[in-house]
């Protein structure tokens, strides 16, 4: 390929297509005919001597050399844009609409600091929150179902850190907190410590939240604050969910006899996201209200 005479404006259009998953819409988005965004493709094309796309019936899907250079291209062109127009944007002025998948125990403790600084900076954005009832939630935030991704799902973050630089994804830790054994306040095992044996020993209420349905997960914890305010079961909770169990002045935590890991809360979004103003807005916001949970590491 001769870079010198290569159309840079043909790289605005593969970077539209490659994020928009539709020649129809990134044309649109450039406030191009689909004919004239169609035609760039093909001299791209040309100049880089390989397809880098195959209609399909869900759109255009890229190759495995369009996945290889959308990042480079993507933060080229980012770049440039930053150092011939900086990007402006003023919450009060500016009206938003952002969707957020959470579980809504995490939503419970996240949201009101959330919206009480959207507030006070008297910001015309909207938040959507969405169901989040998977621990990968990649496809959603791929696909744009979601701006933001927010939750415990440590084998989607390892496999976007093993992409390293060619990661489509990225994402920030939120907060940090400990699975905690959680027991009524009069509990025999209450006054001593909680060694391995005993809790072996004990009776366990298992809680799980995987494909539980939005709406489900607060419906658990506050069933399992309750059995185990009013039985001898030992159930174990991350630490920071206990407020969402209403029972909390019932129980007693005690740490665990065991190493577990930690339960890293991280927010995820696209590298389409990355340089939005708007979108930067929203993370910085999501850190502030993250900063402001107890009970957690930062």
């Amino acid at each position: 390929m001769n870079f010198r005479t290569l159309d840079l404006n043909l790289l605005r259009v593969f970077d539209a297509v490659m994020a928009e998953g539709s020649l129809t819409r990134a044309a649109e988005r450039l406030a191009m005919t689909q004919p004239a965004a169609s035609h760039a493709l093909k001299r791209l094309h040309g100049a880089i001597g390989e397809e880098l796309f195959h209609r399909s019936a869900h759109g255009m899907r890229p190759t495995a050399r369009a996945e290889l250079l959308w990042p480079q291209v993507r933060a080229a062109l980012a770049q440039l844009q930053g150092a011939l127009s900086p990007p402006d944007f003023d919450p009060a002025r500016d009206a938003a609409t952002f969707s957020i998948a959470m579980a809504d125990a995490t939503a419970a403790m996240l949201l009101p600091h959330l919206i009480s600084a959207i507030e006070s900076q008297r910001a015309l954005a909207n938040i959507r929150t969405l169901p989040l009832t998977t621990r990968d939630p990649r496809r959603l935030v791929e696909e744009a179902d979601a701006d933001l991704a927010v939750g415990y799902f440590p084998n989607a973050i390892a496999a976007i850190v093993a992409q390293g630089g060619d990661a489509t994804l990225h994402h920030r830790q939120l907060y940090a907190t400990e699975y905690v054994c959680v027991m009524r306040h009069d509990h025999p095992l209450a006054g001593q410590e909680l060694t391995l044996d005993t809790f072996v020993a004990a009776h366990h209420l298992l809680v799980t939240f995987s494909g539980r349905a939005h709406g489900f997960v607060d419906e658990a914890l506050a069933t399992a604050g309750s059995v185990v305010a009013r039985s001898d079961l030992l159930t174990v909770l991350p630490r920071q969910f206990l407020p969402a169990t209403g029972a909390e002045h019932r129980l007693v935590q005690k740490p665990l006899p065991l190493a577990l890991a930690s339960v890293n809360v991280e927010m995820m979004w696209h590298l389409r996201k990355d340089d939005d103003p708007a979108h930067r807005w929203l993370r910085g916001l999501l850190v502030e209200a993250a900063a402001r949970q107890p009970m957690v590491r930062h």
